[in-house]
């Protein structure tokens, strides 16, 4: 019985988060769009484990949050974004980072199947 209290001891010491990082798989953010998050916390064996909104509380100057998402209404007028992620099991464990608004965002539709074969078929006809 002492051998498995001891083997669960180790392991939960094992698993402490010692720093978090974001590790964001953009470099901006879009409105009215859910923007994931992305945290990752160290283990004190040098493993890296993605974070989820189970273990970090995350606050922003604006927008909504849905698990490790950011919902930034589309009236936010301003060119960043603070967002702060603290570990729940450590509150004293935090990061800041300012994430960046996409800019020249268009609206355009995309093309159809048909009008981009249309406009590579144009292009062959000239070349010859």
């Amino acid at each position: 019985m002492l051998t498995v209290l001891s083997f669960f001891a180790f392991s939960s010491n094992a698993q402490k988060v010692d720093s978090i990082f974001f590790h964001l798989y953009t470099d901006s953010l879009k409105k009215g769009v859910y923007n994931y998050i992305n945290v990752d916390g160290k283990l004190s064996d040098g493993r890296w484990l993605p974070l989820s909104s189970k273990q970090i509380q995350f606050s922003s100057n604006t927008g909504t949050w849905d698990g490790n998402s950011l919902i930034i209404d589309s009236s936010y007028n301003k060119d960043s974004i603070l967002v702060t992620a603290t570990l729940r099991d450590k509150p004293e464990m935090k990061k800041t980072i300012v994430i960046y608004m996409k800019k020249n965002l268009k609206n355009e539709p995309l093309k159809t199947e048909d009008e981009i074969l249309r406009e590579m078929n144009k292009g062959r006809r000239k070349g010859n």
